[in-house]
């Protein structure tokens, strides 16, 4: 085979049946994605001979005699980069990067017809983070990058460090290195939703020319544990085991294959016959919580820190604030109803993974696609009796999270061939494995009954909320509490009860995603409280500001006030006013004839990081040529980190952010850090990264200032020198002559999450619902978003446009659907159905004048919020269109059709047709 790719002639043969995407990263183009396997996303988009192919559909053969440009091969041989890799540079059309190189090469390749029609021309790419606006922009050439003045980063819009990487494609993930005398793991796993393993015959598989192992319950260490990650490991349930010798859900790994080649690991894997003794199993939490149902964890509920096994429930809360009976006696109205949420994937384009060697000391190394490195490196340690100076764990790149990756559900099954075989070993799940072998977000059942005056004050709420957590605990209780935490404590309510159960059951386990349970319990809250305005004849937005806490009084739920939570600064009024003002425009485009139009709103609290503690640590440092080190630990997925450290160290530090080089997300060289989850990358990590920066900006000021024998305060940084009476000493002076005294010129910064803030958020909707197919079409999208001091306005404009696409898939038509015995039958993309750009309408986002009182400069969080108040307020729009309340989600175009005719039939005098 002759092919030349990004201008270079190869011509070793492929393997039978090798496709190009591997072909092409076998040979050093990493930039060439895999991210579905099957041709859905993109992400392994190149050209042949000009044309964009999708390279995982095409046989590596076939390029035998064609010329292959990957994204690598875009800029010219002098470095200069393409037009559109520019473009996306200057527009940042990317968060976490992973599908870039993909819609890159589309988009080189479009004509000025394809370029008139974006939906169409991107139909074959998927994004994730973005909500496609940032990507649009970027093909049209819109410039959203700014270069401030030193020292003035902060606020601003500064591009993301590692861009021209991203847009080159030498941006390093998980899997885009080389690593001599690899070996492959391949997962055999259960075809039964509960079942107990009486015997493994792992012979055949061993004989299989290639495979080096076969890792069954036998050979995994005895201790359970859990895979969610927590900065205290005590609050979740211990009840995983790497390898179990009980299935209980269908796709639960059951051995292990180590081998030379996947392919040889993947037969390694049919060879292997198991005898299964088939236990009893419940699918339906409500059925599981009965007596007499299977039990899906029969362990100490104490040591296990499981609430009542017996009964299948992992976790409840339970309370009661006033008397919710005489509350309702009070109201003139009261609403009462139940709410379902649905699973949903977390749809990362990069797929759990992780390889992992020993290196020349000895140590164990994971290079992972983690949203928490150090807690990952705690829990190995745990598993296998090992020092942590003997586990090292690095997450590159992290292509897409949103929960899903603070999770251990990879790392321990690959540590344990690699302390077996101590040889270098990869796992990474396919497409259909993130489907039935992650975790999704927890299905909820939500009873919601409120009840108000007629002037439209709130007297009792209350919750009864069911959490489906599937088979293992995991994140299950944290995800239940938060889930009846700032949902309630949002409104100010004399009276209010839960009761909440988080309930194992014999399916695919739930764990983190965006929200982290706020956004099923608020679906229910805020459509129950619009249907109870209604009744009372009054607006729904105006009855809800009316009943908001304001920014001095507590916020109380019946589990308690927790004690470091603060409402620091308050933006709720402003985001109302915000929604107030987009309902008293003109609609954005004209209603279909025979459409019905309706338009509502939803609110939203979230708590600016989780309890119990949040731990951070920085340290930043003069380097030899006057530039600066910054380490911190939290890693990079899109959430905008790392670019947003360079800000705040670069306006501390009185320099630019070409000037601070930040190195993260490995436990080698950084200190610890709890992980980049719960909303806190900026306001924790980047808390330890101000400390940090502050101190050092006073070390080399008091230095510089005792060198030079002048008084400090009339010493200031600049960007490569300190500047004093007598003129300026450049900062290379000042490192030189601190080594010369034997000092280092660096300093730490730490805070431990605590105590907290909360961020609001509003979300309204002008929708046209068509009564002959059930279609919502979206005519405007308006969120507004309290994030406090916004510190980089284009990076958290795209959070808060991903989060609300996110958030659309989820209430519009994504759904992970499970058959009669438990098992996923939506295990690919053309299945599940993701927003695609045609689905995405661009929202309007407005941030609020707010500075945070706890948060790094008045900085607020706002990665996870802009997701919860969508599905309501959508819901709402639909109600106040159609006269229907949908009380389950998604609202899928069949769903709506059939209860609008369900309603017309209803209608329909007698003797109608």
């Amino acid at each position: 085979m002759k092919t030349e790719i990004n201008g270079r002639p190869f011509g070793d043969e492929p393997r039978p049946g090798q496709c190009l995407r591997t072909y092409l990263r076998e040979r050093g183009c990493f930039g060439v994605k895999k991210g579905c396997d099957a041709g859905d996303c993109g992400a392994c988009t190149v050209h042949v001979d000009g044309e964009p192919v999708h390279s995982c559909l095409y046989p590596a053969f076939r390029a035998d005699g064609r010329t292959v440009t990957t994204v690598e091969g875009l800029a010219s041989p002098d470095g200069e980069l393409h037009p559109v890799q520019r473009r996306f540079l200057d527009a940042q059309g990317f968060q976490c990067g992973f599908c870039t190189a993909g819609f890159l090469m589309t988009t080189v390749a479009l004509d000025e017809e394809q370029l008139a029609d974006l939906p169409r021309a991107f139909k074959g790419n998927l994004c994730r983070c973005t909500g496609y606006r940032a990507i649009e922009d970027a093909v049209r050439g819109v410039r959203h990058t700014e270069a401030p003045a030193p020292g003035e980063s902060v606020g601003r819009s500064l591009p993301a460090p590692a861009g021209p990487q991203v847009v080159t494609g030498t941006a390093r993930y998980t899997f885009d290195i080389d690593v001599p005398g690899l070996l492959h793991m391949k997962l055999l796993r259960s075809p039964h939703a509960h079942a107990r393993i009486l015997a493994i015959d792992t012979a055949a598989a061993l004989r299989v020319p290639g495979v080096h192992a076969v890792l069954t319950h036998h050979d995994a260490p005895p201790r359970h544990f859990s895979t969610a990650r927590h900065e205290h490991p005590e609050e979740d349930p211990e009840d995983t085991r790497v390898l179990d010798d009980t299935v209980r859900y269908v796709g639960q790994r059951v051995a292990a294959v180590v081998a030379d080649s996947e392919a040889a690991a993947e037969e390694g894997c049919r060879r292997i016959e198991v005898t299964y003794e088939v236990l009893p199993a419940v699918l339906d939490p409500e059925e599981a919580m009965r007596p007499g149902a299977p039990v899906v964890h029969d362990k100490d509920a104490e040591t296990a820190r499981i609430a009542r096994p017996r009964d299948n429930v992992v976790g409840e809360a339970h309370g009661e604030i006033g008397d919710v009976v005489a509350g309702f006696a009070e109201a003139d109205a009261v609403y009462e109803e139940t709410f379902r949420t649905q699973r949903v994937q977390h749809a990362s384009l990069e797929t759990h993974g992780a390889v992992a060697w020993i290196d020349d000391d000895g140590r164990l190394t994971v290079r992972t696609s983690s949203q928490t490195p150090f807690l990952t490196r705690r829990a190995l340690c745990a598993l296998y009796d090992l020092p942590p100076e003997q586990v090292r764990v690095v997450a590159g790149r992290v292509g897409g999270g949103f929960g899903g990756k603070q999770e251990m559900l990879v790392e321990d099954i690959v540590a344990l061939a690699v302390l077996r075989l101590r040889r270098p070993v990869k796992l990474e799940y396919t497409r259909a494995e993130q489907f039935y072998g992650a975790t999704t977000r927890h299905p909820f059942t939500i009873r919601v009954k409120a009840g108000a005056r007629r002037d439209g004050t709130l007297t009792a709420l209350r919750l009864r909320v069911v959490a489906n957590t599937g088979a293992y605990g995991n994140h299950g209780p944290a995800v239940m509490f938060h889930s009846v935490g700032e949902s309630m404590a949002v409104y100010r309510a004399p009276h209010k009860k839960v009761d909440a159960f988080s309930v194992y059951t014999h399916t695919v386990p739930a764990g983190a995603f965006r929200g982290y349970g706020l956004g099923q319990v608020l679906f229910a809250v805020e459509s129950a409280l619009d249907e109870l305005a209604r009744r009372l004849g009054l607006d729904p937005l105006e009855f809800k500001a009316r009943n908001i806490i304001g920014p001095t009084e507590p916020m109380l739920t019946p589990g308690g006030h927790e004690e470091d939570l603060h409402i620091a600064s308050y933006g709720l009024d402003q985001c109302l006013s915000i929604v107030r003002r987009a309902q008293a425009g003109p609609p954005a485009e004209p209603v279909p004839d025979g459409w019905l139009l309706g338009e509502g709103a939803a609110l939203a609290m979230i708590a600016t990081g989780p309890p119990g503690g949040h731990l951070a640590d920085a340290r930043a440092a003069l380097l030899p040529d006057g530039t600066f080190d910054l380490a911190v630990g939290t890693a990079e997925f899109g959430n905008g980190t790392t670019t947003v450290h360079q800000q705040i160290a670069a306006g501390e530090l009185g320099t630019t952010v070409e000037r601070i080089a930040v190195r993260q997300s490995d436990t080698d060289v950084v200190r610890h850090d709890t992980g980049a989850f719960g909303s806190t990358g900026t306001v924790v990590a980047g808390k330890a990264t101000l400390r940090a920066c502050r101190a050092l900006a006073d070390q080399v000021l008091d230095f510089a200032a005792a060198h030079l024998g002048t008084s400090r305060e009339g010493c200031r940084l600049a960007p490569e020198a300190v500047l004093h009476p007598g003129g300026r000493l450049p900062l290379k002076e000042v490192y030189d002559a601190a080594r010369a005294l034997g000092l280092g010129l660096a300093a730490d910064g730490h805070f431990g999450g605590t105590p907290r803030s909360v961020a609001f958020n509003a979300h309204w909707f002008r929708v046209a619902v068509d009564p002959g197919t059930g279609e919502i079409r979206i005519l405007r999208s308006v969120h507004a978003a309290d994030a406090g001091k916004v510190m980089n306005p284009m990076q958290c404009r795209g959070q808060v446009e991903g989060g609300v696409a996110q958030a659309l898939g989820a209430t519009l038509f994504e759904h992970v659907r499970l058959d009669e015995r438990g098992a996923v039958d939506t295990a690919a993309f053309r299945r599940y159905r993701l927003p695609q750009y045609a689905d995405v309408p661009r929202t309007e986002v407005h941030f609020m004048e707010t500075a945070d009182a706890i948060g790094p400069l008045g900085a607020k969080s706002m990665s996870e919020s802009p997701f919860n108040p969508v599905a309501p307020a959508l819901a709402n729009a639909v109600r106040d269109a159609t006269g229907v309340r949908f009380t389950e989600l998604p609202l899928t175009r069949d769903r709506v059709w059939r209860a609008l005719e369900r309603r017309s039939r209803t209608r329909r005098p007698p003797g109608s047709p």
